[in-house]
């Protein structure tokens, strides 16, 4: 296996709606800061991948596009996944791996203001049985919140935990949509948005794109003093029907981080995209997170989730506080699809 390292991470600043911008203009401030962070131009770069999805742009093919941000001419290697960015940068190291070439940029975008989101994500669900149910993320997830109450796993104040330390940690982060300091117990006193979440509990809708550069080997270490070394990253999905598994748990993850290496060290910090309060807890005993571990010191998905790019963010958030020296070895987590269905987990260590 050859080394792969993020040598480059850039985010534009979440936001709840950018109708001044369209998806071009809205990604390429994030391509060109990527760039020259590492003193880099298109040309240099051996093959690009984009996570994005037509769903939310209501256009067929909408992400050909956008190759408008990275300069598709002369002709460039390039690859697309209708997934979070987190898959495309998946695809990237395999690409990789494959030794034909030693750079490549990934972007992910989405502009999630123009429709509404949680009727637009019902088609991710089972064409036949489910979706003409009309069943929006909001209310599976609550569906997701009661089963773990019910179970005794975990109480309403420990969702507010999640939510006011999230908050709080996101006053330090420039690109968070939403940031404040407020106790828990504010939080409690608020009512349901749909039992058992409040509205404090759920991921606000965010505008926003990414981009990150991975570079192999002796590349990596000539373009930046300590790369963030991907030492293992796996994904698994389970069924699309939720009644065909339990909710109270993500066994996905667990595989997921169990092939990737999590328990193979101490993870220092830890970014997983919880859109909602509960999963964080569902997330962080799949992976066996202790309390010795920062989990979400960005402020997580509960402070910005710009779709299609949320899970590419949490990546690179670990290697920027491994680049900076600030941890050794971190845990990046990606989801899609309803109740945590499909999970990715990506393993980054500085180096030794």
């Amino acid at each position: 296996m050859r080394d792969i390292a993020v040598i480059s991470f850039a985010q534009t600043p979440a936001r709840r709606s950018v109708p001044e911008l369209n998806e071009v203009e809205m990604l390429m401030p994030a391509v060109h800061d990527a760039l020259s962070q590492v003193d880099m131009t298109i040309d240099d770069i051996g093959f690009t991948c984009s996570g994005s999805t037509d769903y939310l742009a209501g256009t067929a093919f909408s992400f050909v596009s956008t190759l408008d941000a990275v300069g598709p001419w002369p002709p460039i290697q390039e690859s697309h996944v209708e997934m979070d960015g987190a898959w495309a940068l998946y695809e990237a190291w395999v690409k990789l791996q494959l030794g034909e070439l030693d750079t490549a940029l990934v972007y992910a975008y989405a502009k999630s203001s123009p429709g509404d989101l949680p009727m637009v994500l019902t088609r991710q669900l089972d064409p036949i049985t489910v979706a003409p149910l009309w069943a929006d993320s909001v209310s599976l997830a609550a569906l997701q919140a009661r089963a773990l109450l019910d179970s005794g796993k975990a109480t309403e104040a420990d969702l507010a935990d999640v939510v006011a330390r999230s908050r709080k940690d996101a006053l330090g982060n420039p690109n968070a949509q939403l940031a404040w300091d407020r106790p828990a117990a504010d939080l409690l006193a608020e009512e349901y948005h749909i039992a058992p979440l409040r509205k404090s509990d759920c991921a606000p809708i965010t505008d926003g794109a990414a981009c990150i550069i991975l570079a192999a080997g002796d590349v990596a270490r000539s373009r930046v003093s300590r790369p963030a070394w991907i030492r293992g990253i796996d994904h698994r999905v389970e069924p699309i029907h939720l009644g065909l598994r339990d909710l109270t748990v993500s066994e996905s993850t667990r595989i997921a981080g169990e092939k990737a290496g999590v328990a193979g060290g101490q993870v220092d910090v830890a970014e997983l995209h919880a859109p909602f309060s509960h999963q964080e807890l569902i997330l962080a005993e799949a992976l066996g997170l202790g309390a010795d571990t920062a989990i979400n010191p960005s402020g997580g998905a509960l402070a910005a989730n710009a779709m299609m790019t949320a899970g590419l963010i949490r990546i690179g958030e670990v290697a920027n506080r491994i680049s900076a020296g600030e941890a050794n070895r971190g845990v990046a987590h990606a989801t899609s699809g309803p109740c945590l269905q499909q999970n990715l987990v990506a393993v980054l260590e500085g180096e030794n």
